[in-house]
């Protein structure tokens, strides 16, 4: 009993094959929805970048033809894209008919393939200067404001150097000389507190503190009548 209820438990509210199964359909139709929104956005920007490289040729094919505009067929003389041999004008006859030609100054500031640098030494042409209105003179009368008047400040910038006492010494005055010789005076004969013994007799009452690691007395060390160096007969190789 126990198990049947816990399968009919399971598949009716844990593991339901009818909620899952709707679950997953709404997922896909979902999908289908997305797919659909960015298959048109990727189809719109393509179109876009299409139209705008469609525009940028026409603009350049344009301005093309405007420069070239001096190949245009007359009455006398047919132009390179008007053949005689050809039942109709070449497009791009028609285009030069209807565009206007490019003057030369507009050929120099608009064209968008110049890659002449006219301010290196090595230029064909002497470069031009602007010629512009002249400034206006400039008045003498005061300003508007709270403006000082202007002979008081050409007479504040153009008035004689007045330097300090400190500045206008010379580097090696006598003053100088002498304070500097009272310097090493004061230097040489200063008394301190504690006299300057020499080391011999200021330490000869003093006890010698031995060391942390060792026992022994301060001294040297009696080599010959205590310590000797360690011997092993049997490892000699002879008897001597």
């Amino acid at each position: 009993i126990q198990k049947r209820w816990r399968g009919y438990y399971i598949r009716k509210y844990v593991h339901n094959y009818y909620a899952l199964k709707k679950y997953l359909e709404a997922i896909s139709v979902n999908n289908r929805i997305v797919r659909s929104e960015l298959q048109k956005y990727t189809e719109m920007t393509e179109n876009e970048e299409k139209r705008k490289d469609l525009e940028k040729k026409a603009k350049e094919k344009k301005y093309q033809a405007r420069k070239m505009h001096y190949l245009l067929s007359t009455e006398q003389i047919p132009g390179i894209y008007n053949s005689p041999f050809r039942k109709s004008p070449d497009p791009m006859e028609l285009l030069l008919r209807k565009s206007k030609p490019l003057s030369h100054r507009q050929q120099q500031t608009k064209s968008p393939s110049t890659s002449e640098l006219y301010n290196w030494p090595t230029c064909k042409r002497p470069p031009t200067f602007s010629t512009g209105q002249p400034l206006p003179p400039i008045s003498r009368q005061k300003p508007q404001g709270p403006f000082r008047d202007t002979a008081e400040v050409f007479w504040q910038r153009h008035k004689p150097l007045e330097p300090t006492l400190h500045m206008a010494a010379f580097i090696n005055s006598p003053l100088d000389k002498a304070r500097e010789e009272m310097k090493r005076e004061d230097w040489g004969n200063c008394i301190h507190d504690k006299e300057f013994l020499p080391f011999s007799s200021y330490n000869k009452d003093k006890k010698y503190d031995p060391l942390i690691h060792r026992s022994g007395k301060y001294g040297h060390e009696a080599y010959g009548t205590k310590h000797f160096r360690e011997e092993n007969p049997k490892k000699w190789v002879a008897d001597k």
